[in-house]
């Protein structure tokens, strides 16, 4: 739980920057906002115009916005209307000032994306305090955008070993199945399986169970590219999804997993034991991407295989002529 505490805790508002960014052709009001925001926790950038603003927004995505209406290249009306529409995943707090204070012309501003607007002159105090207005809603949003994501990982996460689970191999999957057929590069899935482990939980214990799922996860983890994926589906049934690699180097890749976690021992009280793992493997390649369901379907197959065959090795399974064009499981 401790790194959850600790991207929970990234949460606080107080630990990510508050920018400001002041928009106005006038050096005069730009002075006035410098002065205004003096002795405030805020970083503050300065634009001259609307271009350059679109610029800074983009490099340091601050998180108010004042602007003037007035301004010769783009208007504030326009900057408004610019930044909700190109980065719409991100808020920002955009406050309008102008000189006009007809109604119609303000309700057209909040209408183009404007979250509040003054009147100038305005008074310092004023500005600051609906910064401060405007500090408290875009915290309010990163607290929701970052619970949001955190609920996110959690839900595509194994809560034991901190590998991908079942749905986000599910995503993941048919993404790159895709992928492989469109570009024709190889797909290869490997279901790994802990042999006797029903074994560990009844003579050592649950948590003697959970170091034993720990440690395959991290051997899994340590001989898995960042390019593709490894995740845990359930219980002691784990799975690696590998491309750009040929039926060699696949068996390579899996027989070191086999063998470091053949070779890893566990201390339980007074006893010393190690455990081993069986893997089937089924792979694609081809322009006719089997279903999802299907290849795992296969590679399940392969996995029985290795169970019947002593468990502890690597057994593959080849896809019928229909569903691959290049029979690699069985090569």
């Amino acid at each position: 739980m401790t790194a959850v505490n600790d991207k929970i805790e990234t949460m606080n508002p107080s630990f990510q920057r508050f920018t400001v960014l002041a928009v106005d052709d006038s050096a005069i009001y730009r002075k006035l906002v410098e002065q205004s925001l003096l002795g405030q926790q805020y970083e503050v950038l300065f634009a001259k115009n609307g271009r350059e603003a679109l610029d800074l927004f983009a490099e340091h995505r601050p998180a108010v916005v004042i602007t003037d209406w007035s301004m010769p290249d783009i208007s504030g009306l326009e900057l408004c209307r610019l930044i909700r529409r190109n980065f719409q995943g991100f808020h920002s707090h955009l406050i309008l000032l102008t000189s006009n204070s007809d109604k119609e012309q303000l309700v057209e501003g909040l209408a183009a994306g404007a979250d509040d607007y003054l009147t100038k002159p305005f008074h310092s105090g004023e500005l600051v305090a609906r910064i401060a207005v405007g500090r408290r809603i875009v915290d309010l949003h990163r607290e929701i955008q970052a619970k949001n994501r955190l609920l996110e990982e959690m839900a595509l996460t194994d809560a034991l070993t901190g590998l991908p689970n079942r749905r986000a191999v599910d995503v993941w999957a048919s993404r790159e199945l895709s992928a492989a057929a469109r570009h024709d590069f190889a797909f290869w899935v490997v279901l790994a399986d802990l042999d006797l482990f029903k074994k560990v939980n009844d003579t050592y214990g649950h948590d003697a169970g959970d170091t034993v799922l720990k440690t395959f996860a991290e051997i899994l983890k340590t001989h898995t590219r960042q390019s593709d994926i490894c995740a845990r589906l359930g219980g002691e049934e784990f799975l690696v999804m590998m491309t750009h690699s040929d039926r060699c180097g696949t068996k390579t890749s899996v027989e070191r997993i086999r063998k470091q976690f053949e070779n890893t021992t566990f201390t339980f009280g007074n006893s010393t034991v190690s455990e081993t793992a069986s893997f089937g493997i089924a792979g694609f390649r081809g322009t006719n991407p089997p279903d999802w369901n299907a290849l795992v379907e296969y590679a399940d197959n392969a996995l029985y295989s290795a169970k019947h065959k002593g468990r502890n090795r690597i057994e593959f399974e080849g896809l019928p002529e229909h569903i691959s064009q290049d029979l690699i499981g069985s090569v």
